[in-house]
């Protein structure tokens, strides 16, 4: 039980709407709304003016993907979001490796994010860059003479099945390390305290000058509320658990991929077109035509 001075932790919603509700003053800004019928549920915010929304933050399993397949109406929708001005970026707790191996379509995003949040991937240069420490060899050891399994090393995530979360736990106390679990539906990942989604997502927003804000987060499962946290949007497909749609500002009719093209022909729809985006480095605001 909390003690006296405690107090409780906001929710990542509430957070968002805090966090919103401090944003400077945009009346001249379009207001962006989205067809109702696209969603199963909208905030009271949701229909009214949001900030001008300039990028979309989307997961991979679950989301834009059916068993690591991505359907071509959704590739044809992140097309479409491209061609019409507006940044994409895949945020997935997939390996990159694992990743390349089954979707070859990583040129639709301007920047990837993988091992959920460790690893940073750009598509236009090839350059991967690692943004997080890597995993200790005892906690690795530990936990294959845990009997882990199975048990999945990357640049800095730890993965496995969620049925072993106690034994990860027992291995990350045993050994005194600052690292923490995070579940997504039945996968578990392991990695150093911070380290998640929202923080690799950060790291490219500032490189390129975007604010956070002003993206719009997609996802399905627990690991995707801190970028609802983050976000300035946050929407969960039909098929996302239900911590997460409690957090989510829109739940699309539709499942997985079908839910975000959904998503995508909805807002391109009421979208103003864009005539200048932020360039990387130049941290110059987007305008848009009305």
């Amino acid at each position: 039980m909390p003690g006296a001075g405690a107090s409780r932790q906001k929710t990542p919603r509430e957070t968002r709407q805090a966090r919103n509700s401090r944003r400077p003053d945009t009346s001249e800004e379009p207001a962006i709304a989205f067809r109702v019928g696209c969603f199963m549920r909208q905030s009271p915010r949701s229909p009214a003016r949001l900030p001008a929304l300039a990028a979309l933050a989307a997961d991979f399993d679950g989301t834009l993907a059916q068993d690591g397949q991505v359907g071509s109406s959704v590739v044809d929708s992140l097309s479409s979001l491209r061609s019409a001005g507006l940044r994409a970026f895949l945020v997935t707790g997939r390996e990159l490796e694992d990743l390349r191996s089954v979707f070859d379509r990583l040129d639709l995003f301007d920047a990837v994010v993988a091992e959920n949040g460790a690893v940073l991937f750009f598509p236009s240069t090839g350059a991967t860059r690692v943004i997080a420490p890597p995993p200790p060899s005892a906690l690795v050891e530990l936990l294959r003479a845990s009997e882990v399994i199975p048990l999945f090393v990357g640049r800095s995530c730890i993965s496995t099945r969620a049925t072993q979360e106690p034994l990860v736990l027992r291995a990350v106390r045993e050994l005194g390390l600052d690292w923490c679990v995070v579940r997504n539906n039945t996968s578990l990942m392991c990695l150093p305290r911070g380290v998640d989604k929202a923080s690799g997502l950060r790291a490219i927003l500032d490189e390129i000058g975007l604010d956070p804000r002003r993206v719009v987060a997609i996802g399905d499962g627990e690991n995707d509320a801190c970028l609802f946290a983050a976000c300035g949007l946050g929407v969960a497909v039909a098929n996302a658990c239900d911590d997460l749609k409690a957090e989510a500002d829109l739940v699309t009719l539709e499942r997985e991929g079908e839910g975000v093209s959904a998503f995508i022909r909805s807002w391109l729809s009421t979208f103003p077109r864009p005539v200048a985006l932020v360039e990387p480095g130049r941290g110059t605001k987007s305008r848009f035509a009305d």
